[in-house]
């Protein structure tokens, strides 16, 4: 781990530039900085979706709960692998370990029919919250991609964590017999 903070405001950023893990000096609204941000806020929704689950009883609480702070850790390695460039934490590994959880969950719910709505309680709203946030970093993700060389794992742990983020609120849904809600078709068109 590099320097610790001892001081939160250093304002070397008051000029609209930050400093990226390597010691260079980007500005605050590069392609770099928005995936850095997305990232972060990712994690924050991350934690919030996690502290909510803490407060349940549902019977799988607490297995997901560790699975997802076990994701959070790695989205914050993410965030760190972005702000350094040629740096790399995310491996293969990590998105296959998700696809196992993705599929032991889908197991056992029903068929997808139709499209689903954030909604039925806050805990599986802040699902759907977590979940775009995860696909706004990837989109951040790939548009710093297009312009300079990053680690494709990630792009890759991102796509498949929104995967589980949208079918763990199915299964909080199953699990605390809350109705999933369901998009309807505008019956006044």
């Amino acid at each position: 781990m590099g320097k610790r903070l001892t001081k939160i405001y250093t304002r070397t950023g008051d000029n609209g530039e930050t400093g990226l893990g390597d010691g260079s000096r980007v500005k605050k609204d590069s392609l770099r900085v928005n995936a850095m941000g997305d990232i972060d806020e990712l994690n924050a929704h991350l934690g919030l979706l996690i502290e909510h689950l803490k407060t349940t009883d549902l019977p799988n609480q607490t297995d997901w709960c560790d699975f997802l702070r076990y994701c959070q850790h790695r989205i914050f390695d993410l965030g760190g692998e972005v702000s350094i460039p040629g740096f790399e934490l995310i491996q293969a590994h990590h998105t296959s370990l998700i696809e196992v959880r993705l599929d032991a969950l889908n197991e056992d719910l029903d068929p997808l029919e139709n499209f689903i709505l954030p909604g039925g309680s806050i805990l599986i709203a802040q699902c759907h919250v977590a979940r775009s946030t995860c696909r706004r970093a990837e989109r951040s993700l790939i548009a710093l991609a297009a312009s300079e060389a990053i680690n494709s794992a990630g792009l890759q742990f991102l796509n498949r964590f929104s995967d589980y983020l949208f079918v763990l609120g199915r299964a909080i849904a199953r699990a605390s017999a809350t109705g999933e809600v369901l998009w309807e078709k505008d019956q006044l068109a």
